[in-house]
């Protein structure tokens, strides 16, 4: 644990939880999941809008939130919300969660830069389409911020989503390099089979994730 962090560093945690990482490029491997509390945003396929109020959940100082990963004794940790980036010490929860050992992945919207995110943080960027309702949200300065172990994720929920996204990679040269891009298709949204044949016609530089967690446990459980 990082005693160095000062006691009145404190989140609104919505909860805290061990199960598998669904997503990602780490999908499969065992992981416990910090889902930070609130959220500017509105996506119209968000599934855990119970954490988007800023006064769910309860507050925890970081070196409670430590300890309480460190007792699932997990590889992997993903910090996820709600929207992460919106409280003010998520940079020191994530710096004391890498000093526990852990590899640490953030999941954020890209509406809120990523500049002062440690390197040795793994951030998966969730571009938004314009059928999350959101796509005037996207901070484009990031892009040019990420390195190798980060993630460019697209969640897409019709086939205007996927072409919006599709001429977005292009025109901003992505998945040619050491940052990899997922495609997800919005859980009842779209026919996964339908993005995998577009993928495959377009030849896209993309690799298509569902979500694990849901096709394990279902849509509609939480806590796992």
């Amino acid at each position: 644990m990082n005693t160095a962090v000062p006691s009145r560093h404190r989140l609104r945690i919505f909860e805290i939880y061990d199960s598998i990482q669904g997503e990602s490029t780490l999908a499969g491997m065992p992981c416990t999941l910090v889902r930070l509390a609130g959220c500017p945003l509105r996506c119209s396929y968000c599934d855990t809008p119970q954490a988007i109020p800023t006064d769910s959940g309860q507050w925890i100082n970081v070196e409670d939130v430590v300890q309480k990963v460190a007792a699932f004794n997990r590889p992997l940790v993903l910090v996820t919300g709600g929207e992460p980036l919106a409280q003010r010490y998520t940079v020191e929860l994530l710096s004391a969660l890498h000093e526990s050992g852990c590899i640490v992945q953030l999941e954020t919207a890209g509406a809120y830069s990523i500049e002062n995110i440690p390197a040795c943080i793994r951030r998966i960027i969730d571009i938004k389409t314009p059928g999350s309702g959101e796509v005037e949200r996207n901070c484009l300065q990031n892009l040019d911020l990420l390195t190798e172990g980060d993630e460019i994720k697209f969640v897409l929920t019709d086939r205007s989503d996927y072409e919006w996204a599709r001429d977005f990679i292009h025109a901003h040269r992505l998945g040619e390099g050491e940052v990899p891009v997922l495609f997800s298709p919005a859980w009842g949204n779209m026919n996964a089979a339908d993005l995998c044949a577009w993928v495959l016609e377009d030849h896209l530089p993309v690799r298509v994730q569902m979500q694990m967690h849901k096709t394990i446990w279902g849509a509609e459980a939480e806590g796992v």
